[in-house]
């Protein structure tokens, strides 16, 4: 059953920088702690209570919409129907309200945090981020049971590389998918985002210092 959306999602996934889908995933494998955690599980206990909240809202919109007959059963199930809809928003604004205090602290990182880029991730890393971009998946070995993904160059990425990448945002794992087949790996808008950041230009080569004995260069000469 997929989970129910909240006025909060696109608060979420502005803040961590990827969808509420991949943050309960890297949930359940532990790849999130701190703030974030505590923010995907205040956000799933809400998208629990808005479940309940839309489930008695169709059961009384079922028993108002005329295809029951009137009498006093119906009726007393309509006022019980109301009373549970009422239990259940207010169980829901109140989970609202704790999911907005665990999204303060996120929020307020992401504003102050300086946009990742290239520079600050190693060369092992930026290598895979470069061969993700032109496809990749993740499989599991028949044999082995070792799991790594596999790119479109060529290239082979270990797990521990893809799960710093997937932890800092810039990948997600379509899990729809089995292991077997494939799971696609693509970039999320973070990372996406660091590739194509313009890049510091390189430092220009030093001159050579001049070896003993010999004269400067005409550019090195000094000018009278």
């Amino acid at each position: 059953m997929p989970k129910a959306r909240t006025d909060l999602d696109h608060r979420i996934e502005a803040a961590a920088g990827r969808g509420v889908d991949t943050l309960w995933e890297q949930r359940d494998r532990s790849l999130l702690d701190g703030p974030l955690a505590a923010l995907v599980d205040a956000h799933r206990a809400l998208a629990q209570a808005e479940t309940g909240v839309t489930f008695h809202r169709v059961l009384l919109h079922r028993l108002t919409s005329g295809e029951c007959w009137i009498d006093e059963v119906l009726l007393d199930r309509i006022h019980r129907t109301v009373g549970q809809l009422e239990d259940a928003v207010a169980q829901r604004d109140g989970l609202r309200t704790a999911a907005l205090v665990t999204l303060a602290p996120v929020e307020a990182a992401a504003r102050t945090a300086s946009p990742e880029t290239m520079a600050d991730l190693s060369p092992q890393d930026q290598g895979a981020l470069l061969a993700i971009a032109r496809g990749a998946r993740l499989r599991e070995h028949l044999l082995t049971q070792r799991v790594s993904v596999a790119t479109a160059s060529g290239t082979r990425i270990g797990s521990e590389i893809l799960r710093r990448l997937e932890a800092s945002g810039l990948v997600e794992i379509d899990t729809t998918h089995s292991l077997h087949a494939g799971q696609p790996v693509t970039l999320t808008d973070a990372g996406r985002a660091v590739l194509s950041a313009p890049r510091p230009p390189a430092p220009p080569p030093a001159a050579p210092s001049p070896r003993a004995g010999t004269w400067p260069t005409p550019a090195a000469r000094s000018r009278h």
